[in-house]
């Protein structure tokens, strides 16, 4: 008896783990919208619970807070550019190539969601210690992939031997910073590209091409 009571347990929670993964993920793109709409300080609970349509009780049981779940939504879109990093660069030849696609791949994202990439690149400065650590992790991240396919490119020979690491984050300080302006200014990321890539690829001793020529 026991036993089928535990087997009814079982199967009553390997039920209830679609549902509420449903319902985790209604969250999560409702958040979205709501903070592209009305930005992170101009959101609220109540809001998210409105726009997924779900409750209090639901929010609470997945995330800790507002902050919480946009913390959810950050490391969501890490883990699109980080895919779409893999993807495009796994045709690539070569470490400069890869590093290139790389670029490339995170102003395309930038760009697709450019509402939260607003909040993490300008509302930053106000949003807490945890926001700011989990933004620092998130450079990180990005340092570490670009000095791996810089490294490559040192070791054939498509660049000198240099401080790859430091080479790294003063890619991702530049990125950030042309990122952050062109939002600012409400300009179109992607047209900042081909000027962004010449800009950083000399900055490492890669032969770059005359674009104007």
């Amino acid at each position: 008896m026991a036993r089928g009571s535990a087997t009814g347990s079982t199967e009553g929670a390997a039920l209830r783990r679609p549902i509420e993964s449903v319902t985790r993920e209604r969250l999560l793109q409702a958040a979205m919208d709501v903070f592209a709409q009305h930005g992170y300080h101009g959101t609220t609970v109540d809001d998210i619970v409105a726009a997924s349509q779900t409750s209090k009780g639901a929010f609470y049981h997945y995330f800790p807070s507002k902050q919480g779940i946009f913390l959810n939504l950050l490391d969501r879109l890490i883990e699109m550019v980080e895919a779409g990093v893999e993807g495009a660069i796994e045709h690539e030849e070569g470490g400069l190539a890869k590093v290139e696609a790389a670029l490339r791949v995170v102003l395309e994202v930038a760009s697709a969601h450019q509402d939260l990439a607003r909040i993490l690149l300008i509302e930053a400065a106000a949003l807490g210690p945890e926001f700011e650590q989990s933004r620092l992790g998130i450079h990180r991240r990005f340092a570490a992939l670009i000095q791996r396919h810089l490294d490559r490119a040192v070791a054939d020979g498509s660049i000198p031997a240099q401080d790859s690491r430091a080479a790294a984050m003063a890619w991702i300080g530049a990125i950030n910073e042309v990122v952050t302006q062109d939002m600012a200014a409400g300009r179109d990321l992607m047209a900042s590209l081909p000027a962004i890539r010449t800009l950083l690829l000399r900055s490492v001793g890669a032969r770059v091409a005359d674009e104007t020529a």
